[in-house]
């Protein structure tokens, strides 16, 4: 398989730079990200019946995810600032974990892909925190991007 030599974050010269995306056709661009926290049952137990510690977990998780998919530029350097359509961040309880999926949409010139993982990151980080005084065992995991449309490399899922 032939490597591709050309860095696109670097100019021919050797600097660091952002990708310059101005003659791109701005096009609707949707991305999906998931991941997962791994909890013990008996803290899942608490979350189904509302006795956590630091109130709702999942409105102040997906407060928080959205303005971190928001603020992805201010965290990735390269990334550049898009008007974010739509944020999407949704929970799923499991016996042993909760899942997050992010969906962040966009009519851009370059695709959010970016922005999703980091919303999911974060509400993952946020429903850490809230329920860090009950469990201290728990993982965040299989942070992943599932799914991305639009742009010139089209739709791709996983």
């Amino acid at each position: 398989m032939k490597q591709n030599t050309r860095l696109s974050h670097w100019s021919e010269d050797g600097n660091l730079r952002m990708i310059d995306v101005s003659e791109k056709t701005p096009t609707h661009r949707i991305a999906t990200a998931t991941g997962k926290i791994l909890i013990k049952e008996e803290t899942i137990a608490r979350i189904k019946s509302g006795d956590t510690p630091k109130g709702d977990i999942f409105t102040v998780a997906k407060i928080a995810g959205i303005q971190a998919a928001k603020q992805t530029p201010a965290l990735i350097p390269m990334c550049h600032p898009l008007y974010i359509t739509h944020c999407d961040i949704r929970f799923t309880v499991e016996e042993t974990s909760i899942s997050v999926v992010t969906t962040v949409k966009t009519w851009n010139r370059t695709g959010v892909e970016m922005e999703a993982l980091v919303g999911t990151s974060v509400a993952l980080l946020m429903i850490y925190d809230m329920l860090k005084p009950i469990d201290k065992t728990m993982i965040i995991s299989e942070i992943e991007l599932i799914a991305k449309s639009g742009g010139k490399s089209g739709d791709w899922k996983r």
